[in-house]
Parts: structure tokens; sequence; C-alpha cells
């Protein structure tokens, strides 16, 4: 019998528990993996605690994760014994050391990317993918703003809006997370704790603002971030470490200058079998090419996901966090 990680109701870290796990044999178009490695994801967070509720209790938690296939359902024939494989989105199950999933949700993965970096940039790459490449066409000349720039998704948009020749401009919580916010290639950091944010914002870009808001805080930064955008910028809130964003009058879109709002998410993004794809093979090409590195500070053992839990919500954790069967 294998181990996971099951929550029976939702709440803090302590309802997560570490017990014996049967994963079952493939169903048709499954595919059974045993986990070498799998990503922690502030996502995690909302799943445990019923902020997004899930499909029914108990539950095995988590939406990435990286290994070897073990043995393939009926009708699969895209993937065979062996094969090293990662994924990243729905269905939930990452926190177990062996799971069935479908098929069409796996990606091979490329020799040169191991399992532990495959883990830590599946769902934030493909995520950093969508944000600079689906919801707003960053490209050389481009100026953005990325809340949380140290943190897991902020690394990889930081190293990939350098790559494309973007200006970025980040918030940060330290002097410490600025130098890695601008190791990784942040133009520009801003100290949140010390600074009005929006006011920098408008210095640095002598009064224009910016093309486009990358907010995973919501709830404490959504509404300065709109004063950030010059006219016609993009907001785009795609996470809410802080709280949700409470209900406001559109008409502030029109009175910031005619700004487009969009609250995307990944599981849309890649939803299709041809678009997941183009995300892992794009988030590949940056990988191999090394403009983009996987930004692994802190490994925990997955029966002590618990702690990673507490550490990621005190806002302890930098870069990307793997969970290691």
């Amino acid at each position: 019998m294998t181990q996971a990680i099951k929550i029976h109701r939702t709440g803090g870290p302590e309802v997560l528990v570490w017990e014996e796990y049967d994963p079952g044999t493939p169903a048709p178009g499954e595919v059974r993996i045993i986990h070498e490695a799998i990503g922690l994801n502030y996502i995690d967070v909302y799943h445990r605690t019923g902020l997004y509720p899930l499909p029914s209790l108990p539950a095995v938690l988590g939406l990435e994760g990286a290994g070897r296939v073990e043995m393939v359902g009926e009708g699969v024939t895209e993937f065979v014994k062996g094969d090293r494989v990662a994924y990243a989105g729905v269905p939930l199950g990452a926190y177990a050391e062996v799971r069935c999933i479908p098929a069409h949700r796996l990606v091979k993965l490329p020799e040169a990317i191991s399992s532990r970096e495959a883990a830590a940039m599946m769902l934030q790459g493909m995520t950093a993918r969508y944000l600079l490449k689906g919801c707003f066409a960053v490209k050389a000349g481009t100026t953005i703003l990325i809340h949380a720039a140290s943190g897991g998704v902020g690394s990889i948009v930081c190293q990939w809006a350098r790559h494309l020749g973007a200006t970025t401009i980040g918030t940060v919580g330290s002097p410490e997370k600025a130098v890695l916010a601008g190791e990784n290639g942040c133009s520009h950091t801003v100290l949140y704790r010390d600074e009005d944010f929006a006011a920098a914002v408008k210095e640095i870009t002598k009064g224009r603002g910016v093309d486009v808001v990358y907010d995973s805080v919501g709830q404490a930064t959504f509404l300065k971030s709109l004063g950030c955008l010059r006219p016609m910028g993009t907001m785009v809130s795609f996470g809410q470490s802080s709280g949700p964003v409470a209900a406001f009058d559109p008409g502030l879109l029109a009175a910031n200058g005619s700004l487009f709002l969009t609250r995307p998410s990944l599981m849309h993004y890649t939803a299709k079998r041809e678009d997941l794809l183009a995300h892992a093979q794009d988030l590949f090409a940056v990988m191999t090419s090394g403009a983009v590195k996987a930004n692994i500070r802190q490994e925990y053992a997955l029966k002590d996901v618990a702690s990673a839990h507490r550490d990621l919500e005190a806002r302890k954790t930098t870069g990307s966090t793997i969970l290691l069967p």
C-alpha cells in the first residue's frame, strides 16, 4: 500500500493527514505514475481551506507532479511504461506517492529537464506562459508590473519577460527578496511595505503607467494596481493570496483609462490537448535554452506538507517549492 496526504475536512494545515492510499489500477484512458517530485502551489491552500470548493471529501490535494509511468490503461497509446512525464492542472491528486491520471493531461519530459525541475515549473511556468502570451502579448518595449516578484510565478515571469525584451517592475516584501527578483531579471523592485507601489510605478514610468499588471495578491493590491496602468492597459488578476477582491463599480475601469480586466485560469488556457502541449512546449523551450531556470528554493518531504503550507501562507518561501515522496 502506498501513502498519500488526504484531507477529510477543510481548514488549516492540520487537516493534511499522511495515511495509506490505494491509487487503484488505471481505468481506460488513464495512466498510473510513480511520483518523483510534486509541486506546491498557492491554489493548494485555496483547496485546503475550502475557498475553492472540492468535488468531494476525503480528497488528495495537489495539481502538479512529475515521475515515471508505471502502468497504462486500455486505449492509451501515447505513453508506455517507463516514460518520464509531468503534468499541471486538474484532476486533483498530486499529494501521493503513486496516482492515476487521465493520459491526456500528461506531457513527456525532455531528457534535459529533471523531475524536480518539472515539478517546480509546470504549473507556475505554464501560468507564466499564458500571462505573457495569452492575457497580454508581452514583447520588447512592453513594461509590466508583477506583484510577489520573488515568488514562484513571479520568478519565472521576471526571467521570461527579460527574455522577451520587456521591462519589469516587481513588488517584494524585503531587501533580500528584491535581490532575488533582480537576479531573475526584474528591472526595478519596489518594497511594498516601505513605499507606495503605485507612486513608485508612476515615478519609474515617468507618469505613463505600465502596459499590464499581473496581480496574484488580490484584495490588498487590486485597486492600487488599477492606478498603475496606462490608458487602455490590462489588469490581470490571477490570484488572491491576501483575500478575494471586493465588489467594485466597473466604472472604475473607465475612470482609470478604459482599462481591460481579466481573471484567468490555467485550467481554461490548457483545457484542450493542443493548448496544453503548446504551453508545455513553449515552457520547455525557454528552460532548455537557459532563458528560464527552475528556482527551487525549498524542499519538503511529502509527509511534512503541513509545514510547507504554513511557510507558504506566512510568506516565508521564495521561488518554487517541491515536495519529495
